[in-house]
């Protein structure tokens, strides 16, 4: 039987559906102007990179980087020094840019909904996965890399 979930891309995929649907339907106030909007691709691309770095690593140690799947490797190094989730941490970086780009307010309230509900659905079960797999070695990295940043 093949597993249903809804994995984090969608996730974000949803986000930006809804901050772009804020935006037209309610912009509400117009707090960054053209030639500034474009500023927010530098958090877009920031985003999108941390993520492709990321995902290489996983690929690269031949480890699942897949919600609700056993690791087979505690990953500490790289952009894993910096944040234990570098890939939702991409994800909202993405989302900031794109709120920029756009200009307006209403796409903001987004960003920290998304955080919340990645950190409910998804961080709490994969850290504790990690703990009950990884024990010592987790507890140890938790102790030194932050959640986010």
């Amino acid at each position: 039987m093949s597993d249903k979930r809804v994995l984090p891309p969608t996730y974000l995929f949803l986000a930006i559906v809804v901050m772009v649907m804020l935006h037209f339907l309610f912009p509400a106030v117009k707090v960054i102007c053209f030639p500034w909007k474009i500023l927010g691709a530098i958090p877009l691309v920031f985003g999108m990179v941390i993520n492709i770095i990321a995902s290489n690593a996983f690929d690269r140690i031949e480890t699942t980087v897949k919600p609700f799947e056993e690791s087979t490797t505690l990953i500490t190094t790289g952009v894993f020094r910096i944040s234990r989730h570098p890939m939702y941490l991409g994800m909202v970086f993405i989302l900031i840019g794109i709120a920029i780009l756009m200009g307006s307010l209403t796409p903001y309230t987004v960003i920290p909904v998304f955080a919340i509900v990645m950190d409910m659905v998804f961080i709490r079960v994969e850290e504790g996965m990690l703990e009950d797999k990884f024990a010592g070695s987790w507890l140890e990295y938790k102790d030194k890399v932050r959640r986010w940043i």
